[in-house]
């Protein structure tokens, strides 16, 4: 499938080609499910977002600390309305209740926006992007540059592209459908962003060895994990030290009623070996 790419300044496009499908880091959740029509291409067509969800979702913004001009709120809130209509035919999300979503996807995928403002992040690439979490939120809340929403699953970017459309990120937010590994071997990805995001994807070992070799140096991988993540930090040493990683973080989330999520900031430090990264055969028959 060819898609748009953001080359150099915001507006500036060209096309590339992917492989759809295949191994690598894919999302978690499935794609198309049951027969379908036309689906909703313009989020002021669909009904208004219940209070329950604008109250959640203002309670979380309080406690996280962080302000929404309105043209990001706009964004986020028509991300959300198409989120709903398109789930009732493409399995985007198994949270369905609005007030849920504003919290364990909207507030889960802002939580990050603190730590990325203070290392002064404008442009990011989100693997495995699925419904658009934390990529579209973290568009509109940074105001960034350029950023790039990646999914192995088709229709999972056909929804992307529907949603950068229709909430007007176009000129700075693209989506493509390609695998981690093909990113990282393509010379205008390779160590050519600042920071690479990863929800719900994998396991840090496996993202540690795909997204660090499209990190610039100095930049920095985001990764949302839950009670587990300094389990998967210590299983991941042999991929932190093969990939030359700086110190790991592990950070609370700080979303009321998701105690327990974490965000891990892996530094990219060295330089980086140019196997790197293997197919995901041989990942699983040699784990570093």
């Amino acid at each position: 499938m060819a898609r748009a790419r953001l080359r150099g300044p915001p507006g500036e496009r060209s096309r590339r080609e992917r492989l759809p499908g295949g191994p690598g880091i894919r999302p978690q959740e499935g794609a198309l499910d049951r027969p379908r029509g036309p689906l909703p291409t313009r989020a002021t067509d669909l009904p208004d977002l219940p209070l329950a969800y604008s109250d959640v979702l203002d309670r979380g913004l309080a406690e996280l600390g962080v302000e929404l001009a309105p043209a990001a709120r706009a964004v986020v809130d028509g991300h959300v309305r198409l989120l709903l209509a398109w789930n009732e035919a493409i399995n985007l999300t198994a949270i369905r209740e609005p007030g849920e979503v504003a919290r364990a996807h909207v507030l889960d995928s802002l939580s990050a926006v603190p730590l990325l403002r203070g290392l002064g992040i404008g442009r990011l690439l989100d693997l495995g992007s699925g419904g658009g979490f934390p990529g579209i939120p973290l568009s509109a809340a940074l105001g960034a540059d350029r950023v790039l929403l990646v999914d192995s699953v088709g229709k999972k970017v056909q929804f992307l592209s529907v949603v950068i459309k229709a909430v007007g990120l176009r000129a700075t937010t693209a989506a493509e459908q390609a695998r981690a590994e093909a990113l990282a071997r393509d010379p205008r990805d390779r160590e050519a962003w600042p920071a690479v995001t990863a929800r719900a994807v994998a396991s840090l070992a496996d993202l540690v060895e795909v997204a660090l070799p499209l990190i610039a140096p100095g930049g920095v991988l985001v990764v949302w994990k839950g009670a587990s993540a300094e389990r998967e930090v210590e299983a991941a040493e042999g991929a932190l030290r093969a990939l030359r990683a700086g110190p790991v973080r592990v950070v609370d989330a700080g979303v009321p009623g998701l105690e327990d999520h974490r965000l891990v900031v892996v530094p990219r430090s060295g330089p980086i070996d140019a196997r790197f990264p293997r197919e995901p055969g041989e990942r699983r028959r040699r784990p570093l």
